[in-house]
Formats: structure tokens, sequence, C-alpha cells
């Protein structure tokens, strides 16, 4: 995968990029993933946008079957746009809130014996042994092949011809495996969540996007995040 750096460093900005990851007309699919751990530890006026999410995730911990210091895979909930901005605005955004749900989350990782790895936030090299994730967001873009001529002229348009654009249409129906065209963000464990931004509301670091695919699609489309994102 590639990183594309966006130029945002600041709470607000990553918020508005998350919301316009999801919400352009190439998304084909996607699937983000928040832990049971990250949405209890929210305070009740962090969770309008995750009432839903609060309710199912005190349930799962509840439950004397699962171990929350576990990978058993119901501990994660699959989640919508709004719920990850809901979730990363509660902990990163300044002020009594973030606080709050900070400590709490804090207070939840050492209850159950898991560890807190002293790692800058954001830090690739250690994603292989970050436990848990709490944050797993990506989006898959529609296949080059299903692109509309009149909904999605830009994308097509992107690459300066036609010829140009059945070429990397073709490239990507015949390659083995498949091209798929997608882009995630960052892993998001709990050094990420509890020391991802200041009290500024300025992030660890400038947020990076991971993609993968033909590389004029993922520019067209990450322009258009940009202006959506107003960077």
């Amino acid at each position: 995968m590639i990183a594309i750096e966006l130029g945002v460093t600041r709470v607000h900005e990553a918020l508005r990029v998350v919301r316009a990851l999801g919400t352009h007309r190439y998304v084909g699919g996607r699937l983000h993933l928040v832990h049971a751990l990250a949405i209890a530890a929210l305070p009740d006026d962090a969770q309008g946008a995750l009432a839903e999410a609060a309710s199912w995730a005190a349930a799962v911990l509840a439950d004397t079957a699962v171990d929350p210091a576990s990978r058993d895979e119901c501990l994660w909930r699959r989640s919508s746009e709004g719920e990850v901005v809901a979730l990363l605005d509660g902990f990163w955004t300044p002020g009594d809130r973030s606080r709050t749900a900070r400590d709490s989350l804090a207070s939840l990782i050492a209850h159950h014996g898991l560890p807190l790895h002293d790692h800058p936030p954001f830090d690739e090299s250690s994603e292989p042994r970050m436990h848990p994730l709490l944050v797993d967001a990506g989006w898959e873009l529609l296949p080059l092949a299903n692109l509309d001529g009149a909904r999605h002229a830009g994308g097509i348009g992107a690459f300066g011809d036609a010829l140009a654009f059945e070429s990397a249409r073709l490239e990507e129906e015949v390659t083995t495996p498949r091209i798929t065209h997608l882009y995630e963000l960052p892993a998001i464990g709990a050094v990420e969540l509890l020391r991802g931004a200041d009290d500024d509301g300025v992030l660890a670091e400038p947020l990076v996007v991971w993609a993968e695919g033909n590389e004029i699609y993922l520019d067209y489309v990450m322009r258009g995040v940009g202006r959506a994102a107003r960077l």
C-alpha cells in the first residue's frame, strides 16, 4: 500500500476527512470495525451518535462468556462513518469529554490486563503487535469497469483520454489477483486514542491514508476528498 499525505494536522480537519472518505460517488463498499472497549470508554454525553453502539458494547462486555482481553470477533462492531467520526471526536476533540474518555479507556485497558505499548501514535511498525485494535476503517472504490460515463465522468476523464482509461480498465480485469482500489485509515489502538491528539487539537502525526490500486484513479478520488473536507 502507498501512503497518501493530506496535510491534515488538526483534529477537526481529520474528522472532516473521515466523513468525506465515505460520502462520494466512487465508494463501492466499506468495512469499519470498532472495538467494544473504545465505545464503552466514552462518557454518556459523547454517545448521541453512538447510542445504539453503546448499548451493544455494554451488553458484550457484560457477557461472562466473552473475554474483553481476547481477540474474539464479537468484540468488534461493524460501524458507519458517522459512528467512527463520533468515536474519534469523543477521544480527540479537546475538552472535558475527551479527558474523561481517555481516563476511562486507560482504566479499562489496565483492568483487563491489556498491554499499553510505549510507541509513538500512528507508528506503522507497531501495527503487527497492536492489541486490541480499536478502530479499523476502510473503503473500497468501484471497479473501473463499473464506472458510469455520465455519473463518473470526472474519474474517467482523469486518465486523459479514452484509450488510457480502457487500458487501465482492461488491466484491472485481466490481472490475477484482480486489482482492487481501496484506502483505509491508519490502524488505531489504545495509544492512538489516548495520545493521538493533544489538548490543543493537534494530531500527534499528520493524517495519512493508506491506499492501493490504480494511482490515477486514487489520486482523482483523494483530490475530491480533499475538496469536500475543505482542506
